[in-house]
């Protein structure tokens, strides 16, 4: 059974489970977990694109950095904080928890994030044994997220198209976000030049700029 690392400093891992909206509740306690997922965010970058790099060293660069998006996506961090059970020791705030916190992919993908992170300040920013812990993890789901990807990278290919086509690279906007911090929704779009073809939306940019390119390359039927 996959767990949770063993901290030396229990108050890091503390801290990365404190969602905002439990501090919003208890002004008694000063940190949450937000600072802990921009460094756990890098931290995990910087892991996947050193693994992918090392085991598949045929792979051209479109196809790693594609990979490694599917790696350290939303969906993906979500699914391995719910394997350690990061959502059952979450602390939350009420509204959060009866908004179904503990199961929200975008909220569960974050705390992931932040307990990657507080693990690196743990071991005194020692890169070692972070990557002794995620390694594994990226390893056990790598292969199917590399068939997935080969088939469904939306970005690339409508990158590709755009640049036959236009010679242009798409530009992908955020045009619009809604909701509290916890369950937050991005709308992007993506343009080539001055022409507009596609929105979508998500719990991360980067799942809202997927979904614009989705819907780019369904308006041009180039996919069902």
């Amino acid at each position: 059974m996959v767990e949770l690392p063993v901290f030396r400093n229990p108050v890091l891992l503390q801290q990365a489970l404190t969602h905002r909206s439990y501090v919003n509740e208890h002004p008694e306690i000063q940190d949450h977990n937000e600072r802990l997922e921009f460094l756990g965010d890098a931290v995990l970058n910087f892991l996947s694109g050193e693994f992918l790099f090392k085991r598949y060293p045929d792979k051209p660069e479109g196809e790693l950095s594609a990979l490694r998006s599917a790696l350290v996506d939303e969906k993906q961090l979500g699914q391995f904080a719910q394997q350690l059970g990061i959502g059952e020791r979450l602390r939350l705030g009420k509204g959060a928890e009866r908004e179904g916190g503990r199961q929200n992919a975008n909220l569960l993908s974050s705390a992931f994030e932040a307990v990657i992170g507080a693990y690196f300040l743990d071991a005194e920013s020692d890169i070692v044994p972070v990557r002794a812990y995620v390694e594994p993890l990226f390893a056990a789901v790598v292969e199917q997220l590399a068939h997935s990807a080969a088939s469904v990278n939306y970005k690339s290919r409508f990158q590709e198209w755009a640049l036959a086509t236009l010679g242009a690279n798409p530009k992908y906007v955020i045009v619009n976000q809604a909701g509290p911090d916890h369950n937050r929704e991005f709308t992007a779009a993506v343009w080539v030049l001055d022409q507009r073809y596609g929105e979508g939306k998500g719990r991360r940019k980067q799942d809202a700029e997927k979904e614009a390119a989705r819907d780019a390359l369904r308006t041009l039927n180039l996919i069902e």
